[in-house]
């Protein structure tokens, strides 16, 4: 009798998390609309247009109006503001650029060019969400800049899914500003994300997520595989600003799968599951795929939490190819290759995570964590602004098994700074607090200590 009520009695906290779980997470109707909104044709258009430019190529020419990147690039600026005149000059469009030379993928000194479109928020202006895409395309060879290099997938399809969310999410506000990207040098050596970087740790700009978009559209995989319910979000593990003392912090209290960056990606992927249907989004523990790069990269370098979002199934024919028929097999990156729906799908994805950062308040900072010998957990963080945040409800502790890939259980605790969770055990579980607004969207959950700081 005593041994079985003992045990009922120490699976009480467990039979607690079960019932906390994300079943208790309401949707949001204007995230919902948001996704209902993205056009696979306006997306199919905007990739015809940028393939019409016959190569976009960082080297390629710069003064004609239908060709090469210069003709790019000024389209995507003139589409920018088209966008922001159809919402009363809410965006505003700028060239970024700076002059590259003696690389050996850029030999003369060449002017790399992005084109930024900022969607100002109403009380946080400062804090940034960020989605991205490369302007440039390339054949097999990477210094031939004259040859055809349509580019429909890599990366026309990222840049088309950008300017599609700039026109579905310019038609709402936020307290805090969104980002829209496309992106210069990417194949030449990733120098439009340094670019940018650069500019945004100069000036200080609040960056808590990029979602760097590269190669949304195709669905035939060369390995025979057909699927357009998957995509995949790669992350890294811990920061490469990470010091000694903040390694060795970690060696002992974890966060080595819980760095800012890989708890974006666990936020894209509850967003798919609860906005996006028939999408299924894999959370890849890796910066990048083996040996290959990202413009999601040069943010991770400088601190800023920053994924790379992409389809599952790539198709190497199509990739970095000279346009070809050999043996029976097409080489070459052209339209044809390119799924819109399903562009518009991961468009979506992109369009409602960014909509619902910017509509919850700013991650918490300094969150910390106790327990050592003791039965309860008591998190502790420092609350964001009021009047950056005038949309703060409270916030919300979640927690999981060390061995989950997401986060599992959750308890919503108010306007506090601290709290305690009896009854569960710290060296169980790992944790983490997210902030939560008044209408339900909330920010990505932080992880205690340097290891998951979304504050750089």
């Amino acid at each position: 009798m005593n041994i079985k009520a003992f045990n009922i009695v120490n699976l009480l906290p467990l039979i607690m998390l079960s019932s906390l779980s994300f079943a208790d997470d309401t949707s949001n109707s204007k995230l919902h609309n948001i996704a209902r909104n993205v056009s696979p044709d306006r997306i199919e258009k905007d990739i015809q247009k940028l393939v019409s430019f016959g190569t976009r190529h960082t080297l390629s020419q710069t003064t004609s109006n239908t060709k090469g990147i210069g003709a790019a690039r000024r389209w995507i600026k003139a589409e920018f503001d088209k966008i922001s005149a159809q919402c009363g000059g809410c965006l505003t469009v700028y060239y970024q650029s700076e002059t590259i030379s003696d690389d050996k993928r850029i030999p003369t000194p060449t002017e790399v060019v992005n084109v930024i479109a900022i969607q100002k928020g109403q009380s946080d202006p400062n804090r940034y969400v960020v989605m991205s895409g490369d302007i440039d395309s390339r054949v097999s060879d990477v210094m031939n800049f004259t040859s055809d290099a349509p580019g429909a997938n890599d990366n026309a399809s990222g840049i088309a899914g950008t300017l599609e969310a700039a026109r579905v999410l310019s038609q709402h506000k936020f307290h805090g500003s969104i980002i829209y990207a496309a992106l210069s040098g990417e194949e030449q050596g990733l120098f439009g994300g340094k670019i940018m970087a650069k500019q945004a740790k100069k000036e200080g700009w609040k960056i808590k997520a990029v979602l760097n978009n590269d190669m949304i559209g195709n669905i035939e995989g060369v390995n025979g595989i057909i699927n357009n319910t998957t995509a995949r979000i790669f992350s890294e593990g811990t920061r490469s600003t990470e010091t000694d003392k903040e390694a060795r912090s970690r060696r002992f209290t974890g966060g080595e799968v819980d760095s800012a960056s890989r708890n974006l990606a666990r936020y894209i992927d509850k967003i798919a599951d609860q906005y996006i249907p028939n999408l299924d989004t894999m959370m890849i523990y890796r910066l990048d795929r083996f040996g290959r790069g990202g413009h999601h990269r040069p943010f991770n370098q400088v601190g800023f939490p920053a994924v790379r979002i992409m389809e599952t199934n790539e198709n190497y024919n199509r990739q970095h190819q000279d346009l070809r028929t050999e043996n029976g097999i097409q080489y070459g990156d052209t339209i044809d290759g390119v799924d819109f729906d399903y562009a518009a799908k991961l468009t979506a994805l992109n369009a409602v995570s960014l909509a619902s950062m910017a509509l919850a308040p700013t991650p918490p900072a300094d969150v910390k964590i106790e327990g050592a010998v003791k039965p309860h957990t008591t998190l502790s963080w420092r609350s964001p602004s009021k009047s950056e945040n005038p949309q703060l409800a409270g916030f919300k502790i979640y927690w999981r098994l060390t061995d989950a890939a997401q986060w599992q259980f959750s308890r919503f605790v108010g306007k506090v700074d601290q709290f305690t969770l009896e009854n569960v055990v710290i060296d169980n579980y790992f944790f983490g607090v997210a902030s939560v607004a008044i209408d339900g969207t909330e920010s990505p959950v932080v992880f205690p200590g340097a290891a998951g700081s979304f504050d750089q």
